[in-house]
C-alpha cells in the first residue's frame, strides 16, 4: 500500500476513535443523568416544599387564581424544566412543617431558613436570602427596644419550630417565647393586643406595621435569617444539582427574575 494512504487511514481512525468516545461520554452522562432523575424525583415529578402565608418575602409563597405564586414557586418549577420532569408543589404552613415532613419522605427540593438543627436533618445549598430579624410589638405597647422587651410576663409569639423561634428563644432570658402554627394566626393574636410582640424578618414585620396601625418595629436585630435550597440527608446528586443550579441562577439573572416576578423588585439580593 502507497504511503500516501497513511495519513487519510491515520485520520480516518483518528474520528472513528473520537466518534466512539464521545459515544460513550454520552451515554455515561445519560446514566448519570438518569441515576440523578432517580434520587430527586423518584416519584417522577420534583415535589417541591413551599410554606404558604401572606408575609410576603423571599421565603413565603402564596395561593393565587393560577396556583401558587412566590420566590420558592418560580425556582421550583424552573429547576424541574432543567431536570425534564413536572414540578409538585407540596404546601405548608411554614417551615417547621416542612422540617416535620423529611422522615415521611413528602419533598423533594426545599427552599427554607438554616440553622445548626436543621441541618442534622437535610443538606443545604447556597444561599439565596439574607433577612434580618426582629420584633414587632402590639400597638399602645410601652415596650421601645430588646430590653424593655425582655422582661418576666412578657409574651412574644414565633412560628412553630422555626429558626427565628430558636433564635428568640436564644435572645429572650425573661420574656415568655409562644409558638403557633401560623403567620395568619399571630397576626390576629397581635392586632387584638393578645400578644405582645411577634418575632419575625424585618421586612415582613414592617408590611405587617402598615396593617395593623400603631403596631411599631423595634429597631434592633436579634439574628440573621438565612435562607437556603435544601435536600434530604444522603442525596449527594441531588444536592450537587441544586447548588449548580442555584450558582447560576444567582449569576444569570434567575433569582432576580424570581425577586422581580413575586413583588420584591425593590428587594436587593442578599447571598451572606
Amino acid at each position: 500500500m502507497s504511503n500516501r494512504f497513511l495519513p487519510s487511514l491515520a485520520g480516518l481512525g483518528a474520528i472513528i476513535l473520537g466518534a466512539i468516545m464521545m459515544t460513550e461520554a454520552a451515554f455515561a452522562q445519560g446514566l448519570k443523568d438518569e441515576g440523578l432523575k432517580d434520587e430527586i424525583a423518584s416519584t417522577g415529578k420534583l415535589r417541591v416544599a413551599i410554606a404558604i402565608s401572606s408575609a410576603g418575602g423571599a421565603f413565603w409563597s402564596n395561593k393565587a387564581e393560577k396556583g401558587y405564586v412566590g420566590v420558592p414557586v418560580y425556582l421550583g418549577k424552573a429547576m424541574a424544566e432543567q431536570l425534564g420532569v413536572p414540578v409538585e408543589y407540596v404546601a405548608y404552613q411554614n417551615s417547621g412543617q416542612i422540617t416535620d415532613a423529611i422522615p415521611k419522605g413528602e419533598w423533594d427540593v426545599a427552599f427554607l431558613p438554616k440553622d445548626a438543627e436543621r441541618e442534622t436533618k437535610m443538606s443545604f445549598g447556597p444561599i439565596y436570602a439574607v433577612a434580618d430579624a426582629t420584633y414587632i410589638v402590639k400597638a399602645g405597647s410601652t415596650i421601645t427596644n430588646f430590653r424593655t422587651l425582655d422582661q418576666p410576663g412578657v409574651k412574644v409569639a414565633a412560628e412553630y419550630n422555626t429558626t427565628t423561634m430558636r433564635g428568640a428563644r436564644a435572645h429572650l432570658k425573661n420574656a415568655s417565647v409562644m409558638e403557633y402554627q401560623t403567620y395568619d394566626e399571630i397576626f390576629e393574636l397581635l392586632k387584638n393586643g393578645e400578644v405582645d410582640a411577634f418575632a419575625l424578618a424585618r421586612e415582613e414585620l414592617d408590611a405587617m406595621a402598615k396593617k395593623i396601625p400603631g403596631t411599631r418595629v423595634l429597631d434592633e436585630t436579634f439574628k440573621k435569617t438565612i435562607v437556603a435550597v435544601a435536600v434530604p440527608l444522603n442525596h449527594p446528586q441531588s444536592l450537587a444539582f441544586v447548588t449548580k443550579f442555584m450558582t447560576e441562577a444567582t449569576s444569570n439573572g434567575l433569582l432576580r427574575q424570581a425577586y422581580d416576578n413575586n413583588g420584591l423588585k425593590d428587594s436587593p439580593i442578599r447571598t451572606e
